[in-house]
């Protein structure tokens, strides 16, 4: 009963939600079919969403203008370009989303403008309100003809109908929010317009608010319209964005003017808002990586809940579900909407609602499998949970005849194995060299901001107790007693070690993985060898200390290999290093470490730098000899993990479900 609370009704507009939980929207990429509609895929995804109990279901952004932007097909799904068949895979959908109680929006984009993802940018030059510079090329986007915001403000009237006749209960317009075109008329700083679309701050909300009468004309006054909507725009300059804490001046929306744009919006006919702060320029902010506080766009909400009489609803890391119900208790929000922390575990809610908190696999802000992917591949997904949006294709395959199968190693996959198997019907058995399972999650998860890498240990831990597989830690497994255990297969995912090499003092020489776990104290001024994506962390974590760190890194750049896939969480991280007064020398490299010197050796110089201790961090080495001595004698074997080749996160926990699903 202790979080009663956010199981309590809500009205959005005239329709009610059963509790205080929504999808947060996320880019529906892959979940599209050729004709714009929804394909099983997309189907399979948002139904999962409503079947863990989730009350309001936000669609991830969709499009109903053809002419302004195109768009290649498939894409994201489209309610105009071909309707009669978005509204059939819609219907498809939406009545399957209500057979468990659930209300589901319709996200609808206004457009892209400069923030258009390069990949996806197709033939045509990028429109904007004016020529103003793109957010990622160098290019000046079209301005947008006065014809061109009709058709658009027209094609949402459209959309919306295509969406009410497809069973949605109501839309969400994306959005004067992130950057997007809406918003870039809305901020003075994007649009230079002397038109009634530019200007004074009611002129730069005139496309919003054509948006949201036509909807209403078309739709009725009581089909509900939200908006995604970004109170303040944390913008430093062109590509420059502010960082948690850091004093700036705001050249784009600042507080003041984003509660005046508040009030306006909801005095136009918006039904509720969906809020939090940032751009593009700054979009760290809007898809927050682990390098954010959890729930850092509350204060923003509150000042928003203070000054309109319509929900709001908050995102940004509000999986912790004490700080949710502080958040609904304290009038805060009205709905808290949860995305990534969906994606990893689709019922969180009801696990919440049952008591069963412990049993929810947390989501760890990598942004590997989300944002990540979206990016670079175009296709949804998540890096912990392999099954998201992908339900149908990744089914727990039935066992016909269940086997022993031992699985050596309790990092991430093989962990993974174990869990699969034995929610399959198989009888795994898990060995572990060390004191508890995790593997590099322990190391990694040292530093405050990757607690939650600590959390996915502690959620395996817990999950194979419930399941009953015997775990056996402290224990390095051995060629006789693998071939004398009588297994029907064999799993080795046995990871990886630090790559080691002497400088002199070896003494004073540690791995990045002995100092985050406190085996080894680097001394009051350290150099970390190698700018990766853990050297980069562990001098961050270091600097947060007071610890004096230079980063001294072979290639042009950090992170240049091995760094986040999403951009949001490299480009932050980059920023973090020197905001915290690290040091970095890149194209150079330790030549030398002794009495308490470090020799950097660059193309031009050679500089000495006195520090207590010089850190390694750079790169692994699989850690394979036990599955070489077993390849031959056992007829059914496996490779996982780093032992198999040294990757993320992500890819030992897909690669352990997709072998252990079809054993």
């Amino acid at each position: 009963m202790q979080y009663q609370k956010l199981f309590t009704p809500m009205k959005l507009g005239s329709v009610t939600v059963k509790n205080r939980f929504a999808l947060a929207p996320m880019g529906p990429l892959g979940l599209a079919d050729s004709e714009g509609g929804w394909n099983q895929r997309g189907i399979d995804y948002y139904t999962r969403r409503a079947q863990g109990g989730t009350g309001l279901i936000i669609t991830g952004v969709t499009f109903s203008d053809c002419q302004a932007e195109t768009q290649s097909m498939p894409n994201v799904p489209n309610s105009t370009y071909n309707p009669v068949h978005f509204v059939r895979t819609s219907r498809e959908m939406t009545e399957r989303v209500h057979a468990y109680g659930s209300k589901i929006f319709l996200m609808m984009s206004g457009g892209f403008g400069r923030v258009t993802i390069p990949t996806n940018l197709g033939e045509f030059p990028p429109v904007a309100p004016s020529a103003i510079p793109h957010r990622w090329l160098d290019k000046t986007c079209r301005p947008l003809t006065v014809e061109e915001i009709h058709s658009i403000v027209k094609s949402f009237g459209d959309g919306a109908y295509n969406a009410k006749r497809g069973g949605f209960d109501g839309v969400e317009i994306h959005a004067v929010h992130e950057g997007y075109l809406l918003d870039q008329f809305a901020i003075s700083m994007f649009n230079l317009r002397t038109d009634q679309y530019g200007g004074s701050l009611e002129n730069r909300l005139r496309f919003a608010r054509e948006v949201v009468e036509e909807i209403k004309s078309r739709c009725g006054e009581d089909f509900p319209v939200s908006l995604r909507f970004s109170l303040k725009s944390m913008i430093k300059d062109w590509r420059e964005g502010a960082l948690p804490g850091e004093e700036f001046e705001e050249k784009g929306r600042d507080i003041e003017e984003g509660l005046e744009a508040a009030k306006l919006l909801v005095s136009y006919g918006y039904d509720a808002l969906d809020v939090d702060v940032g751009t593009y320029d700054a979009w760290w902010w809007n898809h927050p990586p682990m390098y954010i506080e959890k729930g850092m766009f509350r204060p923003y909400c509150k000042l928003v809940k203070e000054v309109v009489d319509v929900p709001v609803l908050c995102a940004g890391r509000m999986d912790n579900p004490d700080m949710a119900l502080a958040a609904v208790e304290e009038d805060v929000c009205d709905i808290v909407s949860l995305g990534r922390p969906l994606l990893a575990d689709p019922d969180y809610v009801n696990k919440l609602r049952a008591g069963r908190y412990a049993d929810v696999r947390p989501c760890i802000s990598c942004q590997e499998g989300c944002m990540g992917r979206i990016q670079e591949y175009s296709m949804l997904n998540c890096a912990v949970n392999p099954q998201a949006a992908r339900e149908r294709v990744t089914a727990y395959e039935p066992v016909c005849r269940p086997k022993k199968v031992l699985v050596i190693g309790g990092g991430v996959a093989g962990c993974e194995a174990a869990r699969v198997l034995a929610i399959r019907g198989h009888k795994p058995q898990l060995i572990e060299k060390n004191a508890r399972l995790g593997g590099n999650l322990i190391p990694g998860g040292a530093p405050e901001f990757k607690e939650d890498d600590i959390a996915l240990a502690n959620w395996y831990a817990h999950t194979l107790d419930q399941l009953g597989v015997p775990v056996t830690l402290n224990h390095a497994a051995t060629r006789e007693e693998v071939l004398s255990g009588g297994y029907d297969a064999v799993i080795v995912a046995t990871g990886s070690r630090p790559r080691l090499f002497s400088l002199g003092d070896d003494e004073h020489t540690y791995t990045a993985a002995q100092v985050l776990l406190g085996e080894k104290d680097c001394g009051p001024s350290t150099v970390v060898v190698g700018g990766g994506l853990v050297g980069c962390e562990t001098a961050l974590w270091l600097a947060q200390q007071g610890k004096k760190v230079t980063i001294v890194e072979a290639l042009d750049k950090l992170m240049a290999v091995n760094g986040p896939l999403c951009h949001a969480n490299h480009d932050m991280l980059e920023r973090l290093v020197p905001y915290h007064g690290v040091e970095t020398i890149t194209s150079a490299k330790v030549k030398s470490f002794a009495d308490g010197v470090a020799t950097v050796e660059t193309s031009q110089s050679e500089r000495q730098i006195p520090c207590d201790s010089v850190i390694l961090a750079v790169g692994y080495q699989e850690e394979n000899s036990l599955y070489h001595e077993l390849e031959f004698d056992v007829p059914e074997i496996y490779l996982l993990g780093d032992a198999k080749a040294v990757s993320n996160i992500m890819y030992a926990i897909w690669d352990a479900f997709e072998v252990a699903n079809h054993i």
